[in-house]
């Protein structure tokens, strides 16, 4: 492997240790290498704490040995004062004679900015190494930023025979009818712990009421987003609870906070999702997963607005029921569970 790629890989790695932590920052992770050995690395872990960049500085226990050393680091390094100083300049200022780049950031505050005040210091700078790892990693950060809208996943889970769901009659206990086992629903509450937030229509609630907690997994709840258009949702559901941050959107009800649960009033002549993706963008939230139902799913699917889908084909045979959304497949990736199978894939328009 190329000695740069190998270096960058390092900063990748360290990078997704901030996974699901750092929002609304990017994923950053830094290395500082001398005689080709790492005496320095670090990561962001959390918005407003130092960055990857003085992360690894700090690391390294011989200051002196920064004049004579290239730090790597995936995404350009910021050049505004925001919560902390800008890692460029603290760079320039240290003398570290080199600097090797994954991506630029492209965000209006930086945008090659960082790696002017490099240039101008007489840093020798290179761009470019394991960019579209780089930009795959903090594929929510761009796509928040570029597209002006958060980052949407859609996820669903089918029989063998393409059904998401039984009929279900007035005397259907609710719940969910599982299709995958244990260790694929740990895997959505890992899911989970990564986004920003949730969503799921009317529907999915009335049927499934789930929580839409990380409560199998370790790490932050995302903000639970149901969109309930004439507020005929269970005051007891689970996703009703006040217990973490939620936010039903509907046509009656304008701007009303209860404890953790928020309504927001959506209009009708608009379409409702370009409304609540707009609004989570105001609210500076960059990624959002949506677990159902078959509605909403089609709708993301109809109006071209979701950038990766994860699709779980399980053994069972409905014989009849709710159809899965149907999607045009081209490059996918494939695990196998015992009880089922992922399927994942990406939008042509990612």
């Amino acid at each position: 492997m190329n000695i740069d790629n190998f270096y960058m890989q390092r900063c990748l790695e360290l990078a997704k240790n901030g996974i699901g932590n750092t929002y609304p920052n990017p994923l950053v992770g830094s290395v500082i290498v001398y005689n080709n050995e790492i005496i320095g690395e670090g990561y962001h872990t959390k918005s407003g704490e130092p960055h990857a960049e003085i992360n690894a500085i700090n690391s390294v226990k011989n200051k002196k040995l920064l004049k004579k050393s290239t730090l790597y680091v995936n995404l350009e390094p910021c050049s505004h004062w925001g919560k902390t100083p800008p890692c460029s300049i603290k760079i320039a200022e240290l003398g570290i004679p080199k600097v090797v780049i994954g991506t630029l950031d492209t965000t209006d505050k930086v945008s090659g900015k960082g790696v002017k005040i490099l240039l101008e210091a007489g840093i020798d700078v290179k761009i470019g190494i394991l960019e579209k790892e780089a930009r795959e990693l903090n594929k929510r950060f761009f796509t928040f930023h570029e597209k002006k809208r958060p980052y949407v996943i859609l996820k669903w889970a089918q029989s063998a025979d393409g059904f998401i769901d039984k009929i279900r009659n007035i005397d259907t206990p609710i719940g969910p009818n599982w299709i995958t086992g244990k260790i694929e629903r740990t895997l959505v509450h890992k899911w989970r712990a990564e986004e920003q937030s949730i969503l799921v229509g009317t529907n999915t609630v009335e049927k499934d009421n789930p929580s839409l907690t990380t409560r199998n997994w370790f790490g932050n709840n995302p903000i639970r987003l149901f969109i309930d258009k004439n507020l005929r949702t269970n005051p007891n559901s689970s996703i009703s609870d006040k217990t973490t941050k939620t936010i039903c959107f509907n046509t009656i009800k304008e701007n009303f906070v209860d404890k953790n649960l928020q309504f927001v009033k959506i209009s009708t002549t608009k379409s409702s999702l370009e409304q609540i993706l707009n609004y989570l963008y105001e609210l500076n939230i960059q990624s959002v997963i949506v677990e159902g139902g078959q509605k909403l799913l089609n709708s993301f699917i109809e109006e071209e607005l979701w950038d990766e889908c994860r699709v779980f084909i399980g053994e069972n045979i409905f014989l009849e029921g709710i159809k899965a959304p149907e999607i045009e497949v081209l490059k996918h990736k494939t695990i196998k569970f015992s009880n089922s199978t992922l399927i994942s894939f990406k939008s042509s328009k990612a």
